[in-house]
């Protein structure tokens, strides 16, 4: 493996704004890392040849920038099934399921949940994306993953104490 080929350098960049998205407490800011995280992510996994993952980026990048305008449940649920139609219209086996139910799971917590519980639910999206990424050899994302659990985790015990 490249540790530095162009696809894993997109993977560490996505990680450093996937950890100051996770560092967020103010929910505006914590979506604005997580688009510019995915963006970063969709030219990430295209060059890993993961068009399923490619495909689910690209709608929570979408999906992101939605629920800065506004939370309607109309637009939460265009996008769970945006996610799931795409995902499994492009789904290569069953490591393509990871990206579709991460993304389903994230699009719920932006669209009907905020502060702890938004991010408890990200958090078990967060898992299923470590697990895509250890299996596809996503050095940055696995990183990434395993790094959002503990600062989500921080953040959300900050949330709880009132910090």
């Amino acid at each position: 493996m490249d540790w530095f080929s162009p696809a894993q350098l997109l993977g560490y960049l996505a990680a450093a704004f996937g950890l100051a998205c996770f560092a967020q407490t103010n929910d505006r800011r914590f979506k604005l890392f997580m688009a510019a995280e995915c963006a970063a992510f969709i030219g990430h996994f295209a060059l890993l040849g993961q068009p399923t993952a490619v495909a689910s980026t690209t709608v929570s990048l979408l999906r992101s920038l939605a629920s800065l305008r506004g939370r309607s449940p109309a637009l939460g649920v265009f996008f769970i099934a945006l996610s799931a139609g795409l995902g499994l219209w492009l789904m290569t086996g069953p490591l393509s399921l990871l990206p579709i139910a991460a993304s389903c799971i994230g699009t719920y917590a932006l669209f009907f949940q905020s502060g702890v519980r938004m991010r408890a639910l990200m958090l078990v999206g967060t898992g299923c994306w470590l697990v895509n990424n250890v299996l596809v050899g996503s050095v940055g994302g696995s990183v990434l993953e395993a790094a959002i659990a503990a600062t989500n985790g921080w953040t959300i015990w900050r949330l709880r104490q009132g910090r």
